[in-house]
């Protein structure tokens, strides 16, 4: 008998209270593409000033996990919500990172006017973007070493620039819960520590983000908690709980060499 028939006969809810510590609460997510699973009824808290890492093999659900949680998506089943709230009643505290790939590059605007449209919720639609709008955007690019760069169209730019501005745009919406899809994926080794040193900033200042990840090598050096996918959740907590060799092998089968595995635990 499944959980949420039992529940019924019960009479009880399907779903706990929101909780209202946890920057994402979700229970049960499911997302499905023509009836295929990409995510079954996951359950995850994140941890408030933490950075966790969203593991799992190509086709794990990672992606569609942020995207059905963020309601990019349609879902089946599951209920979302951040700091206590629906998730659509919490949004102006949620900044979201796409995969570069999901961009078009070719659009006509420039590094600054890409970071500025992330400030539209407080400027407002078809309002007039004040100098200090441009301001905070520029400082945002700043952070990320890309002030000189303000000006140059997005497609000019490298990948790692690309990047680079996709994260001061988040970083001017000046969030509490970022959530971010394979932002250290094909950057420059210079990018990279730009952009933990970034995620690290956030934590220590009471930020929560959540990063689609690839390199198990690193995870124990960039992140403190992580959640590991399979369609299915297989684990999450903080690093050392969550990856272990049983968990690893549950999420990746025989996709990991025991050398691999070993470098992985060390």
């Amino acid at each position: 008998m499944s959980p949420e028939i039992r529940a019924l006969i019960q009479g009880e809810e399907l779903h706990a209270p929101l909780d209202k510590q946890s920057p994402l609460d979700v229970s049960g997510l499911t997302v499905a593409y023509r009836r295929t699973p990409a995510v079954w009824n996951v359950d995850f808290k994140a941890v408030p000033g933490s950075l966790t890492a969203i593991l799992g093999p190509n086709g794990a659900g990672k992606s569609s996990f942020l995207k059905g949680a963020l309601g990019l998506v349609p879902t089946l089943e599951g209920r979302i919500g951040a700091f206590g709230l629906p998730i659509n009643k919490s949004r102006r505290r949620i900044a979201y990172v796409p995969q570069r790939e999901s961009v078009d590059w070719e659009f006509p605007a420039t590094a600054l006017d890409v970071v500025t449209m992330g400030l539209y919720r407080s400027i407002g639609w078809f309002r007039p973007i004040r100098r200090y709008h441009k301001e905070a955007a520029l400082e945002a690019l700043a952070q990320l070493g890309m002030a000189d760069f303000a000006s140059r169209q997005i497609g000019q730019l490298s990948g790692g620039q690309q990047q680079r501005v996709f994260l001061a745009r988040a970083l001017a919406q000046d969030a509490d819960l970022y959530l971010m899809d394979e932002p250290l994926a094909g950057v420059d080794a210079a990018t990279e520590r730009t952009i933990v040193t970034l995620l690290r900033h956030l934590a220590s200042s009471g930020k929560t983000a959540l990063v689609v990840h690839h390199d198990l090598s690193t995870v124990k050096e960039y992140f403190d908690q992580a959640l590991l996918l399979n369609v299915r959740r297989i684990a999450s907590g903080s690093v050392d709980e969550a990856i272990t060799e049983d968990t690893l092998q549950r999420a990746y089968g025989g996709r990991l060499a025991a050398p691999q595995l070993r470098a992985v635990l060390s």
